[in-house]
């Protein structure tokens, strides 16, 4: 499912505009990105949670050439799936 059908499927089940919901989707996305970037957690209820980790720096390979690449260490964003999600699936 891509944002426009995610967009027309909530705003068939709400009755809402098309636009109002693009316009939510699009407001939950940039405080998301502003509560990780504080390296807070982002509860989604039902599904699940948004948190950041931390990577160690480590070598790696260049899948082409086998040739030996430096990895930075760095935080990435994880999704941890709730258990209502987990059983639902």
């Amino acid at each position: 499912m891509n944002q426009a059908e995610l967009i027309a499927a909530v705003s068939d089940r709400m009755s809402l505009a098309k636009n109002d919901i693009e316009r939510v989707l699009k407001t939950i996305a940039a405080v998301t990105c502003e509560v990780l970037s504080t390296g807070d957690e982002v509860a989604l209820p039902n599904i699940g949670k948004l948190k950041t980790k931390w990577t160690m720096a480590r070598i790696g390979r260049h899948p082409k050439n086998g040739e030996e690449l430096k990895i930075p260490a760095q935080i990435k964003p994880v999704f941890v799936a709730a258990k209502a999600l987990k059983d639902a699936i």
